[in-house]
């Protein structure tokens, strides 16, 4: 091989770029194939990419075998475990009475909360019993199917407080005769007579068409639509309370215990396709009904499946941004390729591993693809950097191969040494989920490493990349890698002045780990849980106690319920009404007094059309009589009947209807209620009874939190009151806060853990105390400027975007090592270097990558984009700018 000697080329290099690069040192080299003498680290590092380049095809053909080995285990045994509940270790305390308490109460997280909403109160009703009919029919997809809109109508009454119920049930007794007549006829004949009772109440003044104007008006409202062609709607029950019907009037909840599936990315799937083709089949949106599913399960199966949605799409564009990255930073296809061939074959190992180690993947742990990806390519970008920079000094490809190994082996060692300890220290922690990230994760940086020197350079010599004709720094920087040089004292006090004043900044770091929050609102199981939580009787986010007894449990409700964080709580026997004999009697004389008018055999023959059309005309007239003349309420009303009467017979129909039926479910529903049976804890419905009282006699506490339920400080703050009070309460309020204690205690030891073992082994490869600080000292100050920019533009940290923190460890590591090693090994000019270069590009390509997620319109997924552009931003600029002003001039040459 024919070389230039150095000094020539060195001369030519400043003379064509404007600046001079570091003087190649020659090595001894055998005679024929280039292979490097000495037992230095770094010579035998090279020595074995040299015995890979020799037997290129060898290794070539042992990587298939293993990665096709690999990929095929991780195809075969690939599962995934949904249940987010075993991401936290279970020896934690509370995470032991949180899996008692579901193991007791099952149907608390794994339930389908169906939303049955309807235009008036009584359509929603008989949504809800239709509905209920049909989901009884699947037994296959649920456990159990928990609906009180019927039981609670018929004991209504019972519910009422005794002044409450004779203030209701006495206008009741003396609307016999009214309620007579509607029962009797309930068409528009019979609802024409009942008119003319009022009427009849007008002019013997004891009431007033003021009076009624709502009641006329709501009227109108009914008959304009129908004359409209408009579906028409009319309320009875809206008409006796005497004010509009709000949210929860209008809607009825039916409580799913599903039977869940965790091998499956949704697990819940099939119960709710089941609870939709049920809402189908009972007519739901027939009757102007509209159903809504929320609930823990719902809402799980919302999130893993958007993470499907648009997967392969995506994949496929990261992908290509990545091949385009790649082909821009090593300026060849063919060396692409190798590069691509090597992430490849080794994705496919650490995913066999990765499933031979953990078994099923977990949310978390699934992206060490990401990760391995991320920062596999980052080793592949250092080595072919290094390469094309002997190549363009050596020109010959076998050399330039064994020189960059030799100089890039120890310095990627260390970088997926230390890569490998950061993702390891997550597994002595409780956060479990993130342990197994950190354990796949950690044997990937090794798999990496090795990939990068032996299948790469085998890769090279079968793809045979072409020369470089130009030398690949950045001389354009030259300008600044000089204005570092006479400054570094400037830029070290600037960037620590800047680091110290953003320390206050760190006080107001927000951490938000309540999941709803990395969820899209707009998706309908995430909407209508915030609606629902927005209503004081719903309980959102509660906390649970479990007693083993009734009295107890009652005692553990009556003593949260002194606190002023508790709005209200709730046990069995809050369903169960007091003062039932005093309530009973009431009711009995109401039922003595209306039974008669309520016999469903007093019933009239239906009228024709014709004597509808009469009735209406009829009434029409002495309602206009009535009004005198006067614009109002009676008088709309009396034009719209006669409209009414003078319409199709199938517009007549439909107005019929409107009024009729809820007319029919309402009598009903007063028939029932006025026949109660007496209440007890046993007479509740058995489904119902079940979530509050557990097979194994164990009595469920259930308190709700005073204020915006969806509030972290609100739920902050409530937690803590009911652990002082009751310390072994659980609770999504409760595990909202202690698991984001967690967490948080989770990165703190796996953070201190991760920098010794880092500073170990950089203190044992670079042997020096003051290299090893070097090295740490930029990589804390990236962390800590991340850390303060996200509390100075109000980011807050979550379960998605604190997965940056294990990337700016890794990747922040390797580079800072890249630095120090070339600065020991009497490299400056950092700016204008191949290093840099080779830097730039590999954060480039991981902060496109993730930086992507940016967009995603998932939350959660968009706040982790968002926090590694973030931190690699941080990372690039504390390697690049800081580190080579805090090491200063390069020393003699360190032999590795």
């Amino acid at each position: 091989m024919q070389r230039i000697p150095e000094p020539e080329r060195a001369d030519d290099v400043e003379r064509e770029t404007g600046h001079a690069v570091r003087r190649f040192r020659p090595m001894m080299l055998e005679p024929s194939g280039l292979a490097p003498k000495g037992r230095t680290l770094s010579a035998r590092l090279a020595r074995g990419v040299d015995f890979c380049f020799r037997h290129a095809l060898a290794v070539l053909i042992a990587a298939a075998v293993v990665s096709l080995a690999g990929g095929i285990y991780a195809a075969r045994r690939f599962a995934i475990d949904t249940n987010i509940s075993n991401l936290i270790s279970s020896e934690l305390p509370w995470r032991q009475r949180e899996l008692a308490y579901e193991a007791a109460f099952p149907q608390t997280n794994q339930s389908i909360l169906a939303v049955v909403d309807a235009p008036t109160p009584e359509l929603a009703g008989a949504a809800e019993r239709a509905f209920t009919q049909e989901l009884a029919k699947d037994s296959d997809a649920f456990r159990s199917v928990t609906a009180l809109g019927e039981f609670f109508a018929r004991h209504s009454l019972l519910y009422m407080s005794a002044a409450d119920l004779k203030a209701t049930t006495d206008p009741i007794k003396g609307a016999a005769p009214l309620i007579g007549t509607l029962n009797g006829d309930p068409s528009l004949r019979g609802l024409t007579q009942a008119l003319m009772l009022v009427l009849t109440g007008v002019q013997a003044e004891r009431l007033s068409l003021e009076q009624m104007s709502g009641t006329f008006d709501a009227f109108s409202a009914a008959i304009e639509d129908a004359l409209a062609g408009r579906p028409a709607y009319f309320s009875w029950k809206v008409q006796l309370n005497g004010k509009p019907a709000g949210a929860d009037d209008l809607r009825r909840l039916v409580e799913i215990w599903a039977r869940l599936d965790f091998a499956n990315l949704e697990p819940g799937r099939q119960a709710t396709d089941a609870v939709r083709a049920a809402a189908q089949r009972a007519n739901l949106a027939d009757d102007a009904a509209r159903l809504r599913l929320t609930g823990p399960v719902p809402i799980a199966d919302t999130e893993f499946g958007s993470l499907r949605e648009g997967a392969t799409l995506n994949g496929i564009i990261s992908a290509a941004l990545v091949l385009t990255i790649l082909w821009l930073a090593l300026g060849s296809w063919r060396l692409v390729l190798a590069v691509a061939v090597t992430l490849g074959a080794g994705l496919a190992v650490a995913a066999g591993l990765g499933i031979a180690l953990v078994g099923a993947l977990n949310p978390i742990s699934i992206a060490f693809a990401v990760l391995f990806v991320g920062l596999g390519a980052d080793f592949a970008i250092q080595f072919s950097m290094r390469y094309r920079e002997r190549r363009y000094e050596m020109g010959d490809l076998h050399a330039a191969v064994v020189s960059g190994a030799q100089w890039i082996g120890v310095p990627l060692l260390l970088a997926a040494l230390s890569a490998a300890a950061g993702f390891f220290s997550f597994i002595p922690t409780s956060y479990r989920g993130l342990a197994e990230l950190g354990l796949i994760s950690g044997f990937g940086m090794l798999i990496a490493y090795l990939a990068c020197m032996t299948l790469l350079p085998a890769s090279m010599r079968l793809v045979r990349p072409p020369s470089e004709p130009h030398w690949l720094g950045f001389p354009a920087l030259a300008g600044a890698d000089r204005f570092l040089a006479r400054h570094r004292i400037a830029v070290v006090v600037a960037t620590a002045g800047i680091v110290v004043a953003g320390l206050p900044l760190l006080a107001a770091l927000r951490f938000d780990f309540n999941p709803l929050h990395l969820r899209d609102p707009n998706e309908e199981a995430i909407a209508t849980y915030l609606e629902l939580a927005r209503s004081p009787t719903f309980a959102a986010n509660p906390a649970e106690v479990m007693s083993a007894s009734a009295e107890a449990a009652t005692a553990v409700a009556d003593k949260l319920a002194a606190l002023p964080e508790v709005a209200q709580t709730r046990t069995i026997d809050s369903f169960v009404p007091d003062d039932q004999d005093e309530k009973l009697k009431l009711i009995a004389a109401a039922a003595t007094a209306l039974d008669s008018a309520l016999d469903p055999g007093a019933r009239r023959p239906a009228p024709s059309d014709a004597e509808n059309v009469a009735a209406l005309k009829t009434a029409a007239e002495r309602l206009e009589k009535a009004a005198e003349g006067r614009a109002g309420p009676a008088k709309r009303l009396a034009g719209d009947m006669m409209q009414l009467a003078n319409a199709s017979a199938d517009v007549r129909e439909a107005a019929q209807t409107a009024f009729a039926q809820p007319l029919g479910w309402d009598l009903d529903e007063l028939r029932a209620a006025l026949h109660p049976e007496r209440i007890t804890r046993t007479s509740l419905p058995a489904d119902f009874q079940r979530e509050w009282i557990s097979p194994d006699g164990h009595y469920r506490t259930q308190a709700v939190p005073k204020g915006d339920q969806d509030d972290n400080a609100t739920l902050q703050r409530f937690a803590d009151a009911v652990l002082a009070a009751e310390p072994n309460a659980t609770g999504s309020a409760i595990s909202i806060a202690l698991w984001a204690q967690t967490m948080i205690t989770a990165f703190i030891e796996a953070g201190l853990l991760a920098l010794a073992v880092i500073a170990l082994i950089l203190m044992v490869a670079l042997r020096r105390v003051r290299d090893m600080l070097l090295t740490l000292i930029p990589l804390l100050v990236a962390a800590v400027i991340t850390l303060e920019i996200s509390a100075l533009i109000g980011f807050p940290l979550n379960y998605a975007n604190i997965m940056a923190l294990p990337v700016l460890l890794g990747i922040g590591v390797a580079f800072k090592i890249y630095y120090i090693t070339a600065w020991r090994a009497g490299e400056s000019k950092f700016l204008q270097s191949v290093l840099t270069r080779a830097v730039f590009f590999s954060a480039l390509m991981t902060a496109t990558a993730f930086g992507s997620l940016w967009i995603s319109s998932n939350p959660g997924i968009s706040s982790m984009g968002r926090m590694l552009v973030l931190s690699l931003a941080c990372t690039l600029a504390s390697a690049a700018l800081f580190q080579p002003a805090l090491m200063g001039p390069p020393r003699r040459r360190v032999e590795t």
